[in-house]
């Protein structure tokens, strides 16, 4: 088994991004998730309540983001890695049951998205003194997590979209789950099995499953919503009332640089 694939989503419910290596970080992926939009009450917005969100495209430049439009002609916003650049306002988001220390990014941004989402909202940015942490249930060490849903990664198995797929009346592609780490080889599922794990150099736990929510049933070309693939994914796939795909995952070290093609692991099982 190989890591095929590792994305990472700047900017939560935003279009992903494919790259060749990244560093492993004690929040996830460098850059995964460090950014977050939020409405007039300091509140996340999702893909979940507006899918159009799927139709902002982030590519990683040298020095920052820049955010395009997929289907509309409009003005590219370019966002800075420094920090230091910002409004640095400093604000009190919330993301689902937790409230987050973040800054404000700039009025440009906020106007930009405000503009292209029909709502008004603010870019976000969580600073690195900032401690989100998982929940403890699965903790090891109060491990933090970014802006992503409640883990630092998530991995999921390239016969396990497979399998589903050989279910479906049209096949989805991996970008419906947003996951961060996908490996090739092994049994569809096997991920499932999985404890503690190596991917070349970099240790990883999988503490739990990943329940799925409507999201999935969101093309990431379109914006169109959808049955699919949680109604499949319901008659093989559910447990304690939850449909599960794809596996959460702390990593037991960091500083280590992941990359595609590196050989995966398993030293011990559920």
């Amino acid at each position: 088994m190989i890591l095929s694939d590792i994305y990472i989503y700047p900017i939560k419910s935003l279009g992903g991004v494919r790259v060749n290596e990244a560093i492993v970080e004690p929040q996830g992926l460098q850059y995964d998730r460090r950014w977050l939009l939020v409405d007039d009450t300091n509140t996340f917005l999702t893909q979940r309540v507006f899918p159009k969100m799927a139709l902002l495209q982030v590519q990683l430049l040298p020095t920052g983001l820049l955010v395009t439009h997929k289907q509309q002609v409009a003005e590219s916003l370019f966002v800075p890695f420094d920090s230091n650049n910002y409004l640095n306002t400093p604000l009190t988001v919330t993301i689902w049951d937790d409230t987050v220390s973040a800054v404000e990014v700039s009025q440009e941004a906020n106007a930009w998205f405000s503009q292209m989402l029909q709502i008004n909202c603010r870019l976000v940015f969580m600073p690195p003194n900032a401690h989100r942490p998982v929940d403890m249930n699965y903790a090891f060490n109060n491990e933090p997590v970014s802006f992503a849903d409640a883990y630092p990664f998530l991995l999921i198995g390239q016969e396990s979209l497979k399998d589903l797929n050989n279910r479906l009346p049209e096949p989805l592609p991996m970008n419906r789950f947003r996951p961060n780490l996908v490996f090739s080889g092994g049994e569809p599922f096997v991920e499932d099995t999985w404890r503690e794990f190596t991917i070349g150099h970099q240790n990883f736990a999988a503490v739990k499953p990943c329940s799925r929510c409507v999201l999935t049933t969101v093309n990431q070309d379109t914006a169109e919503k959808g049955t699919e693939p949680l109604r499949t994914l319901a008659t093989y796939r559910t447990k304690n009332n939850k449909v599960m795909f794809g596996q959460n995952v702390l990593p037991r070290s960091v500083g280590n640089f992941l990359q595609t093609g590196s050989p995966i692991s398993i030293q011990s099982y559920r």
